[in-house]
């Protein structure tokens, strides 16, 4: 196989969003705001010319100074070298509107503008649980999360958490323990959120976990290689989990903090919330008890998270003891999404592309297949579903299905790619409402 190096070519317009989202104090709301200047490229050049406004809306507050620290960075890398270290690092890249991006996470109400990812985000399944808590858990709250969490697995429901120590440990080791002995057709994958660049995610004791659940499942990050957490990076990144989830169950937290912050992201989201009761004498069950006093679902088992899911059948395992085990009904095109193409050339061809864009010439050579061989190659992964093509740029597209992207969802850099299409103060009322009539007994 050649080792020519599939990034030495003309550069995508990722390039240029994951140089710019590598700058100081740039998140998504101010990423947004970048791009609302132009295509990355040309807002690239006017950071470097400081041909940039300052703002001062809240949401963004763009001042003179930072837009200088920003002129002053831009001209120090280059999108080029941010790039090749996406490369080195093997971390897709994915930004809204591209192919590859989650179609769960297109119509959120703050969607990631741009997604870093490691592993196979087509194990993902159609259906997945956020578990998050305390990082101070008990013995109690590690030992629920990760049974929970392999059962879950089990049952065709990826698990998501933010890797952090504690609760999300717990349920990503339940999860991969689960992944790691299970049929990856069938079974949920882990998908990991975290608030630093892949290349390093944190904090280091759970290295060797990222490294699992990149391996079994996906880890995904706002933030690009090469660029550390920041404390305002992680209440940044609990959103994410919120709307990676279709319910959140929270096993153990004190009053505030974190898990608190996700849940209220998620009820922004109109997501179910589950807590599991602890004891009222413990500091980190203040939180979860409280959440159940104000409505939440009780969770005494994954039957009662699988329930607030719906859509559950009972299945029998060759050799258990007998009772029956819940599995998540997974469809077809479901199973199809996560089986990888038979024809070795095409699995190839996948491997060498990863969740980047490539040209087609550095695809061949990388692959070791001849543009001729692999014109044909193509054709047939683009007809299953499995890439998309832009003149000589060739991308992974994501086979979950969600229908299809918001109008406008085009190109990034469009102010349409990150309109609200949902009635926002409708949804916060529906969810206060449903709140009060849990808490009344109406």
């Amino acid at each position: 196989m050649s080792t020519a190096d599939p990034c030495s070519v003309e550069l995508p317009h990722e390039a240029f969003v994951v140089a710019m989202s590598a700058l100081e104090g740039v998140g998504p709301s101010r990423l947004r705001w970048l791009l609302g200047f132009g295509a990355p490229s040309v807002v690239w050049e006017k950071l470097r010319a400081g041909a940039l406004p300052a703002e001062r809306r809240a949401s963004v507050a763009v001042d003179r100074a930072l837009l200088e620290n920003w002129r002053k960075a831009s001209g120090q890398v280059t999108p080029a070298q941010w790039w090749q270290r996406c490369c080195q690092a093997g971390v897709g890249v994915a930004t809204i509107g591209s192919p590859a991006y989650p179609p769960w996470l297109v119509d959120d109400i703050d969607p990631p503008v741009v997604l870093f990812h490691r592993g196979d985000p087509d194990r993902v399944s159609t259906m997945r649980v956020g578990i998050v808590g305390t990082r101070h858990a008990t013995g109690y709250g590690r030992r629920h999360a990760s049974t929970i969490a392999g059962e879950l697995t089990e049952a065709g429901v990826s698990v998501v958490s933010g890797l952090a120590l504690g609760v999300d440990a717990a349920a990503h080791r339940g999860a991969v323990g689960a992944a790691k002995g299970g049929d990856v057709a069938s079974w949920g994958a882990p998908v990991a959120i975290v608030g630093a660049g892949l290349d390093s995610p944190c904090p280091r004791q759970n290295a060797a976990l990222a490294a699992d659940v990149a391996e079994h499942g996906v880890l995904l990050s706002e933030v690009p290689p090469g660029v550390r957490g920041a404390p305002w990076r992680f209440p940044v990144r609990n959103r994410v989990i919120a709307a990676a989830c279709n319910a959140l169950l929270v096993v153990e937290s004190a009053a505030n903090g974190g898990s608190m912050h996700t849940v209220r992201e998620a009820l922004r989201r109109d997501r179910t919330v589950l807590a599991l009761p602890g004891p009222v004498d413990s500091a980190v069950s203040v939180g979860t008890n409280g959440l159940l006093t104000d409505g939440a679902l009780v969770c005494n088992g994954t039957e009662d998270v699988l329930a607030a899911l719906g859509h559950v059948r009972a299945v029998k395992r060759d050799g258990d003891d007998g009772l029956p085990q819940q599995r998540m009904d997974l469809d077809q095109s479901d199973l199809e999404r996560r089986v990888r193409p038979r024809d070795r050339r095409a699995r190839q061809a996948l491997d060498e592309l990863g969740w980047r864009p490539m040209t087609v010439d550095a695809l061949a050579e990388a692959a070791g297949l001849g543009v001729m061989e692999l014109a044909v190659v193509l054709v047939e992964l683009e007809r299953a579903g499995w890439i998309a093509r832009h003149g000589s740029w060739v991308e992974r597209a994501w086979r979950g299905g969600a229908g299809p992207l918001p109008e406008g969802a085009d190109c990034v850099g469009s102010e349409s790619n990150f309109r609200r299409r949902s009635d926002w103060h409708l949804r916060r009322v529906v969810v206060t409402l449903r709140r009060a009539v849990a808490v009344s007994g109406w």
